[in-house]
């Protein structure tokens, strides 16, 4: 028919593919909102990577908050050992020290008043847990170092007193009056015993067979 178009089925311009044409682009505008497969993958994998830096970086500091525990523990336990070595040494110290003169007992000091150095020796065996017995060793022992005499001066060593202490000033802790007091000089020459040999017969096994205590 002259001065008409036809529309065609399918062509844009017929208005019953209008509503066609609508739908098809709304379609593909809901389908550009969704990511595609592999922009979801590489999130996913974003977020792992993220997830695994930080458990990485907890670990690590944990670790470090257990070496800085384990080097305290070291600290301390170095302590403990030093603090209990010094405490054994003193303590070593302590036994190797002879009795203070305020240790003297009545009998002692009678025996001080009689004079006589071979009774206040008597008298102060049991003060260092001997039986009596161990005056026989003790008597033989300072009989030959210095014939039990207070002031006796071996000018070859400069040993001094009935022990022979060398020096003999080393008498003076267990008493100031070491160079004349005989309960004094006794007192010193036990601890050294004690503490050097264990009793007066061992003392005396050493002099017999070295010449010297």
């Amino acid at each position: 028919m002259a001065g008409t178009t036809a529309a065609w089925p399918g062509s844009p311009a017929a208005p019953g593919n209008l509503a066609d044409a609508a739908s098809v682009a709304g379609s593909h505008a809901t389908a550009s909102l969704v990511p595609p497969p592999t922009v979801q993958a590489e999130t996913t994998h974003q977020l792992r990577a993220i997830q695994a830096a930080a458990t990485a970086a907890q670990l690590r500091q944990a670790a470090r908050a257990q070496a800085r525990n384990a080097a305290r523990a070291r600290k301390a336990a170095r302590a403990a050992a030093a603090r209990a070595a010094a405490a054994a040494r003193a303590a070593k110290a302590a036994a190797a020290r002879p009795p203070a003169p305020a240790s003297r007992s009545t009998a002692a000091s009678s025996a001080t008043r009689q004079g006589d150095p071979q009774q206040i020796a008597a008298s102060l065996l049991g003060q260092f847990g001997w039986p009596s017995s161990q005056f026989s060793c003790w008597q033989p022992l300072w009989n030959r170092e210095s014939g039990w005499n207070v002031t006796v001066n071996n000018p070859a060593s400069g040993a001094y007193g009935i022990p022979q202490a060398l020096p003999g000033s080393k008498m003076a802790s267990a008493g100031a009056d070491w160079q004349t007091d005989a309960a004094t000089q006794i007192r010193w020459g036990l601890g050294y015993i004690q503490s050097t040999y264990g009793s007066p017969c061992a003392a005396w096994a050493h002099e017999e067979a070295d010449g010297w205590y």
